[in-house]
Formats: C-alpha cells, sequence, structure tokens
C-alpha cells in the first residue's frame, strides 16, 4: 500500500507497523531481538508493528537499530531561507517569525466608483 494524504491516522500507524515489520524480518531479527538493542520493551514492538501510537523516542530507537534513522533526512529535509528572502535579509538571518497583518478596511478605503 502507497502512503498518502488522504490515509486516516489508524490506516497511517498500521501501514507504518507493517513496514516496519518487514524491516525487521529482512534483517532477520526476532521481536525480542530488536526490543532489546533499541532498549524497550517486546510488548512496545509488538504496539508498534500491530499500528498502535507510540513515543517519537521509541520510534526513533526502533528506527535506528532497523538502519533507517537516515531516512528522517529525506522526510524532514532542512529548510533554508527562500531566495527573495535572502535579498531582503542582506545575508542576515531572520529570528522571528512575522504574524500575518490584517489591514482592516474602513469607509475611506473604497468606493462606488462614481464620484469624481
Amino acid at each position: 500500500m502507497s502512503i498518502d494524504i488522504f490515509m486516516d491516522d489508524q490506516t497511517l500507524l498500521l501501514e507504518i507497523g507493517q513496514r516496519l515489520s518487514a524491516r525487521r524480518v529482512v534483517l532477520d531479527l526476532t521481536q525480542a531481538e530488536l526490543a532489546k538493542e533499541a532498549g524497550v520493551s517486546k510488548r512496545t514492538v509488538e504496539r508498534i508493528e500491530a499500528g498502535e501510537s507510540t513515543q517519537t523516542a521509541t520510534l526513533i530507537r526502533i528506527l535506528r537499530v532497523l538502519q533507517l534513522l537516515i531516512n528522517l533526512d529525506a522526510m524532514l529535509p532542512a529548510t533554508g531561507p527562500r531566495p527573495m528572502d535572502l535579498l531582503k535579509l542582506q545575508g542576515k538571518t531572520r529570528q522571528r517569525a512575522s504574524s500575518k497583518k490584517r489591514r482592516v478596511q474602513t469607509e475611506k478605503d473604497w468606493s462606488w466608483g462614481d464620484e469624481t
């Protein structure tokens, strides 16, 4: 199954669990061996492979043992400044995110177009 944006959370967790299980089998690891190397309980590995939720730190430990941690870089690439921002900032880095300011429209800001 391919992961897409229309999957609900439970289906996505199940797909991730199945993929982790398949990777574990390819590496010829039992659930107990994976749990021991990752420093988690065997029951935690069973729950993750069954599609249940887990803590991010636990997932990272398991990804490390399954040699999948490098894939996080592709999933969450570092973001840099946009080219236009570089021109505006002239080499400086932004320190804060700006809020979206909405201009309040007043009667003076618009006209019917028939005034001369």
